[in-house]
């Protein structure tokens, strides 16, 4: 086998119907015929474009690498871990819902869908729903969804850029137009459509009533201040720590060492999205990897330390799945 090293990973570019062929925020060169909703960076089919395993899938890689991959922490030591993306809404995504991990074993899947949603950039007005209004019930909402005012039992709230928000598994929500998010989830693309404006999409009112749950843990994460790193001009932002995934934002105008251990001693793949900026991954005895806007980079849990050398200033997200149990994060709506 390969000796492992710092994964430059290809994104792959979805067409949505409510997407939109400008991505400019993020990738400013790329040109596209047909609207554009997400950019898959680390799914189960998305290929490597750096080094030997070139062309090779994180599904490939997880089966053949198992732990040296994926670390002790993950649950699945053949399964990559943790979806990454960047959506693109430009009109509303339908009303959905993704089953929690007891929902999703009872059809059949491994686990469920919780995930979070960074707000890399945002127009004034950019709005999501999140979650039934109080005292709403699944009923009502399926009666809502039949008269075609689904959206009125939701609660919408304005996001800014910046903003984390957890969405737990069973949460109805939709995003409105206006913002680029960074979405990091369970790999899982579990998803019910319950309620799509009349586009002709199917609906999974059955499985998707039956995941929705009533109340939820969703909401704007309430956050800890950012941190100067000792000793560095470089500063730490923690986004969310949850059951599944801790995210931070990292903002670098000098070279910063990393580990993918956490304090808990176990080890997890590490995956670092660039937001703004330019830099470089550098494991020890390998050779560096680039990591520009848009760009993810997986590093092996096997790697145990590498640095990443902001060129000027990099700003970017470090998405792992924690060594130890966490709790929900503390959220507001």
């Amino acid at each position: 086998m390969e000796s492992l090293y710092p994964l430059l990973m290809l994104p792959g570019f979805d067409p949505r119907p409510w997407g939109t062929r400008d991505l400019s925020p993020i990738y400013p060169n790329h040109k596209f015929e047909e609207k554009i909703g997400e950019a898959w960076l680390t799914g189960d089919d998305c290929k490597v474009a750096n080094g030997p395993l070139t062309g090779k899938t994180l599904s490939q890689l997880s089966e053949e690498y198992r732990r040296d991959l994926v670390g002790d922490a993950a649950r699945d030591s053949r399964r990559f871990p943790l979806l990454l993306k960047f959506l693109f809404p430009h009109e509303k995504l339908s009303v959905q819902v993704h089953p929690d991990d007891e929902q999703a074993r009872r059809v059949g899947q491994p686990w469920g869908k919780t995930e979070c949603w960074y707000v890399a950039h945002a127009v004034p007005g950019s709005q999501i729903a999140l979650g039934l209004k109080p005292g709403v019930t699944a009923d009502q909402l399926e009666q809502a969804i039949q008269e075609k005012r689904a959206e009125d039992l939701l609660n919408w709230l304005n996001v800014y850029a910046g903003d984390m928000i957890y969405v737990a598994g069973g949460t109805v929500h939709t995003l409105g137009p206006g913002s680029v998010i960074v979405e990091t989830q369970q790999q899982s693309d579990t998803t019910y459509r319950l309620y799509d404006y009349g586009r002709p999409r199917e609906l999974h009112l059955k499985d998707g009533l039956a995941a929705v749950k009533e109340k939820v843990a969703s909401g704007k994460v309430i956050r800890p201040a950012p941190t100067q790193l000792r000793g560095s001009h470089n500063r730490r932002s923690p986004l969310v720590a949850a059951p599944y995934f801790v995210v931070d934002m990292f903002e670098t105008k000098e070279a910063l060492d990393l580990s993918t251990r956490d304090d808990s001693g176990r080890s997890s793949v590490q995956i670092l999205v660039a937001v703004e900026g330019c830099g470089v991954v550098e494991p020890p005895g390998a050779e560096p990897v680039t990591l520009a806007k848009g760009d993810a980079v997986v590093v092996p849990a096997s790697l145990e330390r590498f640095g990443v050398r902001p060129q000027w200033t990099l700003e970017f997200l470090r998405a792992y799945v924690p060594g130890k149990p966490l709790p929900e994060p503390e959220t507001r709506m």
